[in-house]
């Protein structure tokens, strides 16, 4: 391969991991997209990703009233729904350094992460290579379709952030690596906490 060739094909692959599949990376600040799309305001029908993106940004961007919802557990990640319709569903979560929602994807539904205290950590999967990880730090938001497949990581001890999804989440897919190395996908319901799965 000569130099020209290596330096395309490395152009090529650092374009693949900063590209659209690694949401984290497009993150975009919360002030800069909070305003139009509101719980008081909403269209009533499915949001888009930059839709979901405004929505998580102008909840997170008024912390006051999420203050009371707000717990922290090294054994069990704390969240609350705050708001659910036959379009959207808005979550809280809280997050420790221990919480880790495992590999998993939001089946039909596109989605968005607010973080407004702390910081998260986004894992990408990455077949035969360690995962992909990128730090969201408090004031960031991404967005990404019903096709991503993430891990979710507590970063900083209080973290919190705010996460949106249209249509409103019924159940997710969660991923275990079986024996030989074998990628499983299990349905649960979005009601119940994501953690690792093992198997």
């Amino acid at each position: 391969m000569t130099s020209t060739e290596t330096r395309e094909a490395a152009a090529d692959i650092a374009a693949r991991l900063d590209g659209p599949t690694i949401a984290a990376r497009q993150a975009r600040r919360i002030r800069d997209e909070a305003g139009p799309v509101q719980l008081h305001s909403l269209p009533g029908r499915d949001l888009d990703v930059d839709e979901l993106v405004r929505l998580a940004s102008s909840v997170a961007a008024d912390p006051a009233p999420l203050q009371p919802h707000s717990a922290f557990s090294d054994e069990k990640r704390h969240y609350v729904s705050l708001h659910r319709d036959g379009h959207v569903d808005v979550w809280l979560l809280c997050w420790t350094p221990q919480n880790d929602t495992g590999w998993h994807d939001h089946d039909i539904s596109s989605g968005a992460v607010a973080v407004l205290r702390g910081a998260l950590t986004e894992h990408n999967l990455a077949v035969g290579e360690d995962s992909i990880r990128t730090d969201v730090q408090a004031g960031e938001v991404f967005g990404f379709g019903p096709d991503h497949i993430h891990r979710l990581t507590g970063r900083d001890a209080g973290s919190v952030s705010v996460h949106a999804y249209s249509p409103p989440l019924w159940r997710m897919g969660q991923y275990t690596l079986g024996p030989g190395g074998l990628l499983r996908r299990r349905t649960v319901s979005y009601a119940d906490e994501l953690r690792p799965a093992d198997e």
